[in-house]
């Protein structure tokens, strides 16, 4: 029954209306999968023979020490975009075939994602060369085995609690927590890692624990997969009753403040733009990694990051105009709407949180003005310019997206395109070289005024920009329309 379930996908795919699309999207995804395997199979070169011969260490001990971060950031990105096969079992649902079967299918090709196996490149490369170094063969055999099925525990955590923002949240905390109280050595986490993940490898008897773990867990996830398996129960989309709020003095500005009105509801209220406004609360910190190599401190790395630090808002909602409104986008269209007022509307409420963003990352400062004056550059570029060119990316953007559903696919059809790629180039590319030539022939001063030059251009010239962009949205309208009445 498996093999017929395999079949049928590979059916769907080429008999589907984007079959093109799909094929390039699926070449692009084989491509970059390719990538991150060669960067695991070679960083476990580089992890053992480092270790080996540079700091005359047992290898297998190091990396049980930082394994815990391993699995810390393989649970977050597992919550974040895997997710379960569901849209194509709902169909199976109506006809003869046992419950049991779909559920145990479900879970299998969970387990065939390449977020669930790709870390396996790392640990096959490093156990086989850990072998023929001379390490036991049955010790590396349990801690690969044992390490293994903990990294493979998070799938099943991400099935239990996934969509319920309370404890992921609560989880979050409780990383940041332990994090801070390692840092500050009250916690001597790497210990307990150490003592833990290398305890497979001395007691390889004790792998039976991870084993009953696995079980017990795939019975749980069979158990709770199987009480929600209904079409008007666990694969509905969940719908909570409408409340009316409105933000008065927007209303003032006209059509602009009606849709800046609506743009805030949908914030607050739908999964997917929750989450938006978290990972941009998250990107905040991202100019963090200046500290963890000198590379970062470079002028072209700066400006990325204070590009990042105060724009991720901007990117994560501007370039996804006008796909969170492709629900009623249609209908939107059949109506008197001020194509230009929309956009602007965006355009402010982005600006907005930019500035915002801005003054939060004062904080930078106590590692020097520098730093701050960089991001703060960064922020005056992400105003006058990006925040016209992410509205300009958006237009070739269409990909459907449901608000009430946690948004978790990487690599969607419509999702690529070679002009929004193209317009990667004035939004990052263009202000780090200006900034790190400027800096390099005339100092930091220079770097910034430059780089605020560049926006304040941009917010003087923003109404053409904006004709040109309105352009641009008409012409892309019908395959846009096109596009969000596909539902397939």
């Amino acid at each position: 029954m498996f093999l017929q379930f395999l079949k049928l996908e590979y059916k769907s795919f080429f008999r589907g209306s984007s079959v093109g699309v799909n094929l390039a999207m699926k070449i692009l995804r084989f491509f970059a999968i390719l990538y991150f395997m060669g960067c695991l199979i070679g960083g476990a070169f580089i992890a053992f023979f480092y270790v080996e011969e540079e700091m005359h260490a047992d290898a297998v001990k190091i990396i049980s020490r930082f394994m815990i971060i391993a699995w810390a950031l393989d649970l977050i990105v597992k919550y974040i975009w895997q997710e379960m096969p569901t849209q194509n079992i709902k169909p199976f649902l109506t006809l003869n075939i046992p419950k049991r079967t779909l559920v145990n299918y479900m879970l299998t090709k969970t387990f065939l994602s390449v977020f669930s196996w790709i870390n396996s490149c790392f640990m096959v490369t490093f156990c086989i060369i850990a072998m023929f170094k001379g390490y036991s063969a049955l010790g590396i055999a349990a801690w690969f085995i044992g390490i293994s099925l903990l990294f493979y525990l998070n799938t099943f955590i991400n099935i239990l609690f996934n969509g319920k923002e309370a404890v992921a949240i609560a989880v979050g905390v409780l990383f940041l927590i332990v994090v801070g109280l390692s840092y500050y050595d009250i916690l001597p986490l790497f210990d307990y890692s150490e003592w833990l993940f290398h305890s497979f490898y001395e007691h390889p008897y004790l792998v039976i624990f991870p084993i009953v773990v696995f079980a017990v867990l795939w019975w749980i996830c069979y158990k709770f997969i199987h009480k929600e398996f209904y079409l008007d129960q666990g694969l509905e989309a969940k719908k909570e009753v409408g409340k009316t709020e409105n933000i008065a003095f927007l209303n003032k500005y006209g059509a602009i403040g009606t849709f800046i009105n609506n743009d805030i509801k949908m914030l607050k209220r739908n999964k997917v733009t929750k989450g938006i406004l978290m990972g941009s609360f998250m990107f905040l910190f991202y100019g963090l990694l200046m500290f963890t190599s000198d590379i970062y401190r470079t002028p072209m790395m700066m400006m990325f990051m204070g590009l990042f630090v105060t724009g991720g808002f901007q990117f994560m909602f501007g370039q996804r105009v006008p796909a969170f409104d492709s629900s009623y986008y249609p209908l939107m269209m059949t109506q008197n709407v001020p194509y230009k007022e929309y956009l602007k509307a965006k355009w402010w409420l982005m600006n907005i949180v930019t500035g915002v963003s801005i003054v939060l990352a004062l904080f930078y400062a106590y590692w020097g003005w520098e730093v701050y004056f960089t991001f703060f550059a960064a922020g005056l570029y992400n105003i006058g310019v990006n925040s016209q060119f992410t509205l300009w990316s958006g237009a070739f953007n269409k990909t459907q997206i449901d608000l009430n559903s946690k948004e978790k696919r990487i690599g969607q059809k419509n999702s690529f395109n070679l002009k929004t790629m193209l317009l990667l180039i004035p939004k990052m590319l263009l202000p780090m070289a200006v900034f790190a030539l400027t800096k390099y022939f005339f100092g930091i001063t220079a770097g910034v005024v430059s780089i605020a030059i560049l926006g304040l251009i941009g917010f003087l010239f923003r109404e053409t920009i904006f004709n040109i962009i309105v352009r641009h949205y008409k012409v892309e309208k019908y395959s846009t329309l096109e596009a969000f009445k596909n539902k397939s």
